[in-house]
Parts: C-alpha cells; structure tokens; sequence
C-alpha cells in the first residue's frame, strides 16, 4: 500500500521549529532532524558530556526529551504546522546503557486520526543495531489541524 507524502520536509519542519524551540535547536544538543516519510520520521541528538548521569550513562531525561521530539516531528510531518499538538501519553522502556555518544530515534505513527496519533518510538546509539530504549506515545491533534 503505497502512503502519502509527508505534508512538512525535514527542512521546512527544522526552519518552523527551530524559532518555536531555540533551547533544542542549538549547538550543544546537536538535534537535527534526518529525515520524514509517511506516518514516521528520524531524529539525531549528538552527544554532549551534560547528558551524562553518574556511571557514564546517558540519562533517561535526555532519551525521554529525545523520544517526545521524535514524535512531534512525525505528527507536524503528517498532519502539517500544527504547534498546539501535545503530548498526552508517553511509556518508555530503558532496554540497555546506551554508549557516550549520538542517539538516534525513529518514530512509526501506528494511528493517525482526527484527534489523537500513536507513535512507537525506538532509539539506537549511533551506529548500533540494537535499541537502547522504547517508547509509546500518544498527541492531541488541535481540532484546527486537517489530516488525511
């Protein structure tokens, strides 16, 4: 079954929200957006000694951030420049340590409705095949916003 077109590029969803959220677009969180498609887009947050917790671990409030914004991104990319969706449900699993380095984070919507979008969300070291967390999340959809 062949999907839609996402309605946001990657560019145009980093140039709309990079002004929305000048604490996450900077230099030191090293977040870019790597790419959106159908009901799904990928993250990268570069590493930085600051997400570190004790035992040299990358603490799970920058993975959670990191999951939460993945999701954003793939419902702004299916829905369009929505900003007043919201997060309303996010469960995360640690599944191993993840190494001091880059995460990257993909996001699958599994429903897409009117009001309400459920993503799955994985999130790998850079360069490794297995995931170091898991996530479910669920998004407000404002009534205003058009999906199809």
């Amino acid at each position: 079954m062949m999907g839609n077109a996402p309605k946001l590029t990657a560019e145009e969803l980093e140039r709309l929200l990079s002004p929305e959220f000048p604490r996450l677009f900077h230099r030191e969180t090293g977040i870019s957006i790597l790419k959106v498609w159908d009901r799904g887009a990928a993250v990268r947050q570069g590493f930085h000694p600051r997400a570190l917790r004790p035992g040299g671990t990358i603490s799970g409030a920058s993975m959670m951030m990191l999951t939460d914004f993945t999701m954003y991104v793939a419902v702004l990319a299916a829905i369009g420049w929505a900003p007043g969706a919201v997060t309303t449900n996010l469960n995360i699993n640690f599944l191993s340590r993840p190494a001091p380095r880059a995460l990257e984070a993909e996001c699958r919507l599994i429903k897409l409705g009117r009001r309400l979008a459920v993503g799955e969300i994985g999130i790998r070291s850079e360069g490794e095949a297995d995931l170091v967390a898991h996530a479910t999340s669920t998004y407000a959809i404002p009534a205003t916003a058009q999906t199809s």
